[in-house]
């Protein structure tokens, strides 16, 4: 099963979180739901509504179900067809080849932030401003919707706030090793040795793929040189062969030569990677919130739990986090807009945002977190969200893929130990001419 990520950007780089305020909003009222509504359209012919996404895991797809089943039986001539595409061919030629294909998604899933923009571009991103001052004003406060408008136009319903790493661990291994969480950089080097001796492997991922390692490190990267040099290096104002850059990357040169990230992380893929978790072969696996729900469906006796990236000793702020948010677009070529505008409210109404909290979730319809029996892991994620110093955008999706890339490969390089920092960033440099 391929179980979706987490990509979810373009929030922007060092902005003051406040993402998940608007979802915990004290104002929401209760809804007892569920009946759609029913649409002009949808009551005047048959109708197929497509809804694609990049899979999030069984779990959630059991929500999308639910909403969908909802629908259908509040509008009985509308069939609502859902597409889950496998993550990473959905983010590169997936999602393109359905716009651009016959019997192109009326909603499609997108992350805000660049990704956005070109949708919006490319025509293929409907203008829903008054839809969020009207139906969604109720549901979502205009927090939820940053990194959604485009040219002043809002062309995206939010989804989720998601984290797009953090270090999950094992905690039976932790306290059988005497381990407590670190609070250093230094302190997570000594603990990941201290497991290396005891036989097992500290830090597990699958980076075939490259955005694994490349979240995780690139947050690093920002923590050393800084949220604003980030910024303009991937925007292409300053160069990849940087000084601040080749200074980042000797963090993953420390990471390498202690051993403590597996010696088949660039060969294996991400759901490979985490099944050492699962399996409890490592310690500790970098990846994004998503991870709960899928532990809960794979591995539902696993003791885990979090922390965010220790402080290093950099210019960047120290309690960042890197997060994206995403949503879902409907597509302005599309014949149905109407009745993707209903879809989409039924999908953001407080009920179904409540079941996909329980599904591991991090929705930000208003009063989706107001309940005492949320996990405590999606509850401390989105205290994390609440109370980080700065917001950095993974480079996959809040800056151009080429450039992403290019330092994710440059990144890959120092983890196996194929180059140097300065010669990793000169090869990223070289990429991009």
């Amino acid at each position: 099963m391929t179980v979706g990520r987490r990509k979810v950007s373009g929030i922007g780089i060092a902005i003051v979180l406040a993402i998940l305020v608007a979802a915990c909003g004290e104002d929401a009222q209760e809804t007892t739901t569920t009946a759609a509504p029913t649409t002009t359209e949808a009551a005047m012919e048959e109708v197929t509504l497509r809804v694609a996404m990049s899979s999030p895991g069984d779990v959630q797809i059991g929500v999308w179900e639910a909403v969908a089943a909802a629908f259908e039986e509040g509008n009985p001539n509308v069939t609502v067809e859902l597409n889950f595409v496998a993550d990473d061919i959905y983010e590169t030629i997936g999602l393109q080849s359905l716009l651009t294909g016959n019997d192109a998604p009326d909603i499609y899933f997108e992350w805000a932030g660049a990704r956005l923009a070109n949708r919006y571009q490319e025509g293929f991103a409907a203008d829903l401003s008054d839809f969020r001052e009207n139906e969604l004003s109720s549901l979502l406060e205009d927090g939820a919707f940053n990194g959604m408008v485009v040219d002043g136009k809002t062309v995206m319903v939010p989804g989720n706030a998601d984290v797009t790493t953090v270090m999950w661990y094992n905690v039976d291994i932790f306290e059988e090793h005497g381990l407590a969480v670190p609070e250093t950089w230094d302190e997570m080097l000594e603990l990941s040795k201290t497991l290396l001796e005891a036989g097992v492997t500290p830090i597990g991922i699958g980076n075939k793929d490259l955005w694994p390692v490349g979240n995780w490190t690139s947050h690093i990267v920002s923590r050393s040189m800084g949220e604003e040099a980030y910024d303009q290096m991937l925007k292409r104002e300053i160069p990849m062969d940087n000084p601040a850059l080749i200074e980042a990357l000797d963090y993953i040169v420390q990471m390498q030569e202690a051993g403590i990230v597996n010696e088949s992380a660039n060969a294996i893929n991400d759901n490979d990677g985490a099944e050492l978790f699962f399996r409890g072969e490592a310690a500790m696996h970098p990846i994004g919130s998503w991870l709960v729900s899928w532990a809960i469906e794979v591995a539902p006796d696993l003791n885990f739990d979090f922390f965010n990236l220790p402080p290093l000793d950099g210019a960047g702020v120290q309690d960042s986090i890197i997060a994206v948010s995403t949503g879902h677009v409907i597509n302005a070529q599309s014949e149905n807009i109407e009745v993707a505008k209903d879809f989409m409210l039924l999908f953001s109404s407080l009920e179904f945002a409540s079941m996909m909290v329980d599904a591991g979730g991090t929705p930000l319809t208003n009063g989706a977190f107001d309940r005492e029996d949320i996990d405590p892991r999606v509850q401390s994620l989105v205290e994390l969200i609440q109370n980080a110093g700065a917001v950095v955008a993974p480079p996959d999706t809040g800056y151009e893929l080429e450039v992403a890339e290019a330092l994710y490969q440059a990144e890959a390089e120092v983890l196996a130990g194929v180059s140097t920092p300065a010669e990793a960033a000169a090869n990223a440099e070289a990429k991009l001419g």
